[in-house]
């Protein structure tokens, strides 16, 4: 019997390979961990062969899964193509997107190129900052649509795009002090919140150490030795690492992105948002 694939198998498929965690990729395609389970089971039925090798701790791809992997992705991605070629044929316009600096540079280059492919008469006008100067660009018309960092349980609106663990991350071999020296990115930051309010509950103490509004300003001074700070887990960079459970830091709560738009605006403002969306969901970050 020829092989037949359901793509919500290959979203899931996809974010599992990316996410390393059954349960990580459950949040992100939005279904339960078992049900996510059962969809890979399917999906390794059909092709005949183990896509990861569950042996150890972290869900890894063998041979086979490694090779299925790029497949995957390539077929999710002509079918977003095929359908923005069909629907929307000749969009045309200027957009203004609005997105956190950390982001933009990890996830947003790849899913922004392949829509400027798409859509070459679109011209797309992205700035990075801070949440809190996203949203009051957002509400002075300077954006069409922003992502904003935000806590699940204390803001609602827009459409929630990704969430994903938050890590303490220093550099390698750092060790640790009684009190803890602090990297983080000026007040308010939903991070810099996580952070005090972590440590304050278990009544560690801190002081912050250093204060930079960039990614690579914090990286830099973590990277040297200044101090520790807080990162989504997907996003510590070369030279820096987690903070093992060993040395007894608070857990943080996961992080969240939302998608906000203006509720009139150009078909190009749609058609951008429902891309970054698809993107996201799908989880292709090749």
């Amino acid at each position: 019997m020829p092989f037949h694939v359901d793509t919500l198998l290959l979203k899931s498929f996809v974010a599992v390979a990316e996410t390393g965690s059954f349960s990580q990729a459950a949040n992100i395609v939005g279904r339960t961990q078992s049900a996510v389970s059962l969809q890979i089971k399917k999906l390794e039925e059909g092709l005949g062969c183990s896509l990861f090798d569950r042996s150890s701790r972290q869900v890894v791809l063998t041979e086979q899964g490694e090779v299925f992997l790029g497949y995957a992705r390539r077929i999710i991605e002509l079918q977003w193509e095929a359908y923005s070629r069909l629907n929307e044929p000749d969009v045309k316009g200027q957009i203004s997107l609005g997105t956190p600096e950390d982001f933009a540079t990890h996830y947003l280059p790849n899913i922004l190129a392949k829509f400027s492919r798409q859509h070459p008469h679109v011209q797309l006008n992205v700035e990075c900052d801070l949440t809190l100067n996203l949203l009051s660009g957002f509400r002075e018309g300077r954006f069409d649509i922003v992502l904003v960092k935000r806590d699940p349980q204390m803001v609602k609106g827009g459409t929630r795009v990704w969430r994903e663990p938050l890590v303490w991350a220093a550099a390698e071999h750092y060790q640790l002090r009684d009190t803890i020296p602090l990297v983080l990115s000026p007040a308010p930051c939903i991070y810099r919140a996580r952070a005090l309010a972590a440590l304050d509950r278990v009544r560690r103490p801190w002081h912050i150490a250093y204060t930079s509004p960039s990614l690579a300003g914090t990286v830099a001074a973590v990277r040297a030795g200044l101090g520790i700070t807080v990162l989504p887990a997907t996003m510590v960079p070369q030279g820096l690492s987690p903070v093992k459970g060993t040395l007894k830091l608070p857990h943080l709560a996961d992080s969240e992105i939302a998608l906000i738009k203006q509720d009139t605006m150009p078909q190009a403002g749609r058609v951008l948002a429902a891309h970054i969306v698809s993107s996201l969901e799908q989880s292709v970050y090749d």
